[in-house]
């Protein structure tokens, strides 16, 4: 009996020791370099990070840093999978918002999507936590309207935990945008491929293998409004490796959205018009769930109903279409 008992200590410690890594392995933690990024460390390995320096020192500089974005990593932690500075449309960074068409309080025309005639900037973190099993950051934007005064305020709250069911990464993303003025509405408008809240993969992605999928048996991806969610799988060429996001539209936001789901190279988001009056803001909150070799395998509705705080409708059918391509080049006729 004796030894039964040692055994049974023994074995005991042994699980201890195991649960003890596999929660240390998946210990989720922030690490900020101040003025420049703030990571989110699982297990030791950056998943995500944010971008938030601003520096106006050469014109190459500033075209990577005039608006704060969120980065998305590899499953080593070494890699991004998502595009920053540069490269074919260099205003496409990561996880980003903006609004190409903006009128601002004073009537005047803005576009904080291309980000011309002024930036986004990080002004301050109110928030940044992290317990272990989940890690949470609030940072304050002045959107500004290239005097130094600002369009709109925004507080930008990033929270990023590891998933199930095939889902790595739970990324949800919450803007509260403010009329800082006390007369005249701000009016945030322009069309689905310049406007909202989107995920843009790196560069390098493999055109010809890019995917959307989409809640509806016959998607119209130009014309369709309010889809619960939409996802994209995509592949890299530098490693050959595929990844698979959704972004989950929150039932709060408003009503009326599009989205643009269809570039072969896989930046996708939707597109809520939003007047922004005084003393009145707007909320926008979506989730991303990020996984790798495809779309996340998983109970998309416990995760779309976790998000959202209260049961939602059955998610019935999902049909995946190929990205569009570009029409193929004519041939030159044959010279005479």
């Amino acid at each position: 009996m004796r030894i039964n008992r040692i055994w049974t200590a023994v074995f005991t410690v042994i699980i201890a020791a195991g649960v003890a890594r596999a929660a240390e392995d998946a210990k989720v933690e922030l690490k900020d370099t101040p003025g420049d990024h703030l990571d989110v460390l699982v297990g030791g390995k950056v998943a995500a990070r944010y971008m938030y320096a601003y520096d106006k020192s050469t014109p190459e500089r500033l075209a990577e840093t005039y608006k704060p974005y969120l980065h998305v990593f590899d499953a080593e932690g070494k890699t991004t999978i998502t595009k920053g500075g540069g490269g074919e449309f260099p205003h496409h960074h990561g996880i980003f918002i903006g609004w190409n068409k903006i009128t601002g309080a004073d009537g005047k025309a803005y576009d904080r999507w291309h980000m011309k005639g002024g930036d986004i900037i990080h002004q301050k973190f109110t928030e940044q936590n992290a317990d272990g099993n989940s890690a949470t950051f609030t940072a304050v934007n002045q959107w500004d309207d290239g005097t130094g005064k600002p369009i709109l305020m925004e507080e930008r709250t990033t929270t990023v935990k590891p998933g199930t069911d095939g889902v790595r990464l739970v990324i949800d993303c919450t803007f509260r945008l403010e009329n800082p003025g006390n007369a005249g509405d701000v009016i945030l408008d322009g069309d689905p491929e310049h406007a909202g809240v989107h995920f843009r993969p790196a560069d390098d992605v493999d055109r010809l293998k890019t995917a959307y999928m989409y809640p509806a048996k016959y998607p119209k991806p130009h014309e369709d409004k309010d889809y619960p969610w939409v996802g994209v799988v995509f592949t890299l060429k530098d490693t050959g490796k595929s990844y698979g996001v959704f972004e989950i539209n929150h039932p709060s936001n408003p009503k009326g959205t599009r989205w643009s789901a269809y570039r072969n190279y896989g930046r996708f988001g939707a597109f809520p018009k939003i007047t922004l009056s005084p003393g009145k803001p707007v909320t926008l909150k979506y989730r991303f769930l990020v996984g790798d070799n495809t779309y996340p395998v998983v109970p998309l509705k416990s995760y779309w109903d976790e998000f959202s705080g209260a049961p939602n409708g059955p998610i019935e059918v999902s049909t995946e279409l190929p990205a569009e391509q570009p029409a193929p080049t004519p041939a030159a006729a044959p010279k005479k």
